[in-house]
């Protein structure tokens, strides 16, 4: 595996922590087994889709492409989170609670990945 695709499965755990204890519509469960099991499963779906699914540049491109491509991204991790609250009553107690909430949990993860793959440096050619 290389470095970068450590870094967004890193990126894709902060993400799923920070929305979920930054959102209040989502609700992880009541003990703290729960809140730790419905994390676990919601960031297990989400790198597991992100990497199945990549959706980012492999070289440098210009300014519109990588809109286009941050755009396309917020759109899969939404579609994650809307998928995540369809299978967290089944697998845990996650509940997403509106679109809205799905929405900016998606901005969070892709903004949380995105952040994570630009930590570090950059392999170099030798």
């Amino acid at each position: 595996m290389t470095d970068i695709g450590r870094r967004r499965k890193l990126g894709a755990l902060a993400g799923v922590c920070i929305a979920g204890a930054l959102l209040p519509g989502i609700t992880l469960g009541a003990e703290n087994v729960d809140v730790l099991l419905s994390l676990m499963v919601a960031a297990l779906v989400v790198m597991l889709l992100t990497q199945l699914v990549y959706v980012g540049p492999s070289a440098r491109v210009p300014t519109p492409a990588l809109l286009a491509f941050g755009l396309a991204g917020f759109v899969q991790d939404s579609l994650i989170w809307w998928l995540l609250s369809w299978l967290g009553g089944k697998f845990a107690e996650l509940e997403v609670e509106g679109f809205g909430t799905i929405l900016l949990a998606g901005l969070i993860t892709r903004v949380s990945i995105l952040a994570f793959s630009l930590i570090g440096t950059e392999p170099t050619a030798d």
